[in-house]
């Protein structure tokens, strides 16, 4: 794991005290049929949740560099009976679900840890709708009780700028519990070539 990465269980009951994944993908406006993307998911922390809102007709793609974390979420969304996960073990810098399908491209906790987050957030912009959103939700810099060195975290500036050279418009800067930040962003328009 990277910067010594702190790893989450799916059903991690001691981070619901500080993070609730319901009310936080409630916030940033999941709902029925949506097509949800999980990147740097862990072991399904908001995957799974996402899963459960987004329905049948939904779809949740999650990807995480540990091929373990992956498969205790295939496990744990097969024992739920959630069809609608596609998950699966690679590097955000080279992954690329799908074309313009996703209402919301998500990074709970892990832009920091990518070896090139401005890569990961390209390809995120090629992933997300024209009317989608791309939401990051990340520590604060700053020291605190839990979470990664303070020395490889973002600010908000920095992780704001990474979005914009990525193709985004940031609309939103936004406190998310006692630890946490979260950035919504929209893609810019696309400029035609022809």
């Amino acid at each position: 794991m990277p910067h010594g990465k702190q790893r989450f269980r799916h059903d991690d009951e001691d981070r619901r005290q500080w993070q609730d994944p319901d009310a936080i993908l409630a916030a940033i406006g999941l709902g029925p049929d949506m097509v949800f993307i999980d990147l740097g998911c862990g072991e399904g922390y908001f995957s799974l949740p996402a899963a459960r809102i987004v329905g049948a007709k939904g779809r949740v793609y999650a990807l995480d560099i540990n091929p373990e974390s992956i498969g205790n979420l295939e496990a744990a969304a097969e024992k739920e009976g959630l069809g609608n996960i596609t998950a699966m073990a690679g590097e955000g810098e080279s992954t690329v679900f799908c074309e313009e399908c996703a209402d919301i491209v998500f990074f709970g906790i892990v832009l920091h840890d990518f070896a090139d987050p401005a890569m990961v957030l390209r390809n995120a912009r090629r992933m997300t709708k024209q009317t989608g959103k791309l939401i990051n939700l990340d520590w604060k810099k700053e020291q605190t009780t839990l979470g990664p060195p303070v020395e490889i975290r973002f600010d908000e500036d920095t992780a704001s700028r990474l979005i914009s050279e990525a193709g985004f418009a940031v609309e939103a800067v936004t406190e998310s519990g006692p630890y946490h930040y979260l950035i919504t962003a929209q893609p810019e328009p696309q400029i035609s070539t022809t």
